[in-house]
């Protein structure tokens, strides 16, 4: 019988490669009995050469997804396996999310240097973050904090936390679980009052649409509560126009049968916020996100995002 190679499209960091050994491994569980083989091929992507400017200034979430989706496209890779949150909400012509892995803790970590939580921080500390969305959280709750561009991957971020750059740093708590350094965290932020990113802790996975055979391959891995949930937070962006240019925040769970949806819409400097929450069945979670999405844009109006 003749083996079939499955080729696997990441980003070289140590988190996306850990991300696309997860997918491999479950992979490999899965047809434990077949002759698959899969292999994982790094890609190196705009965002990853782009370390000396806000990713907004830079055009934003398709930088880390941009060259992977075109090496899918053109069939050098078989699959695409890409942290949910960083992917745009408009997809390349001819590629879908296959669906999610079972969702990792999508809630954000505080790590402190001097101390253990946000509000420990002293009058005018100094906040590390590359996320639009992180610093607006946290000025809406410290507004006499000063907030630096803190890009690099999560190594890189928190070395330069030990430089002393900032005070603090916020993180996923997914990455730093997966990378297996969820002993740095000193707190946890309540994913009520810091919502997560869209997608957040979500592992997704990106394949041609109508590549039935691979499409087959990788459905026993994937997590239908996950898929749905991301969908849902998906479909909230959506109605937004989200990018890495807005501060937004989505976050859905799934539990017996039962989607609850929360979302926040933030102006850049934390002055500003409006926020909703949406409860009801799991079939109706894409209208509920998009439902949310639509009263936030009404609420704050077209030139919310200008302040």
């Amino acid at each position: 019988m003749q083996s079939t190679i499955l080729r696997i499209g990441t980003r070289g960091s140590p988190l996306a490669r850990a991300q696309a050994e997860e997918v491999a491994d479950r992979l490999r569980e899965a047809h434990r009995e077949a002759d698959l083989s899969v292999v994982i091929v790094p890609i190196r992507t705009t965002g990853d050469r782009l370390t000396d400017r806000p990713l907004a200034e830079a055009g934003g979430k398709g930088l880390f997804t941009r060259e992977i989706e075109e090496a899918l496209l053109s069939g050098d890779i078989d699959i695409a396996v890409h942290s949910a949150k960083d992917m745009p909400t408009v997809l390349p012509a001819g590629l879908e999310i296959a669906g999610c892995l079972p969702r990792e803790d999508a809630r954000d970590a505080f790590i402190g240097r001097a101390v253990r939580t946000l509000a420990d921080l002293p009058r005018g500390a100094v906040l590390g973050t590359s996320s639009l969305r992180r610093r607006a959280l946290a000025l809406r709750r410290r507004p006499d904090l000063t907030v630096v561009e803190f890009r690099g991957n999560v190594g890189t971020r928190l070395h330069k936390l030990e430089e002393g750059i900032a005070d603090a740093t916020l993180l996923a708590m997914a990455g730093l679980r997966r990378l297996g350094m969820a002993d740095r965290v000193t707190a946890i932020l309540d994913p009520t009052e810091f919502v997560p990113a869209v997608g957040q802790g979500a592992i997704a996975v990106e394949l041609r649409e109508n590549d039935v055979e691979t499409s087959a391959l990788v459905a026993p891995i994937l997590d239908a509560d996950t898929g749905l949930a991301v969908a849902a937070e998906r479909a909230f962006l959506a109605v937004l126009d989200g990018s890495c240019r807005t501060p937004i925040g989505g976050h859905a769970t799934i539990a017996g049968g039962t989607v609850t949806f929360r979302g926040i819409i933030v102006t850049p400097d934390g002055r500003n916020a409006h926020e909703t929450g949406r409860t009801g069945p799991a079939g109706d979670a894409l209208r509920l996100g998009r439902d949310a999405g639509a009263e936030l844009a009404r609420r704050g109006g077209p030139d919310f995002f200008r302040h």
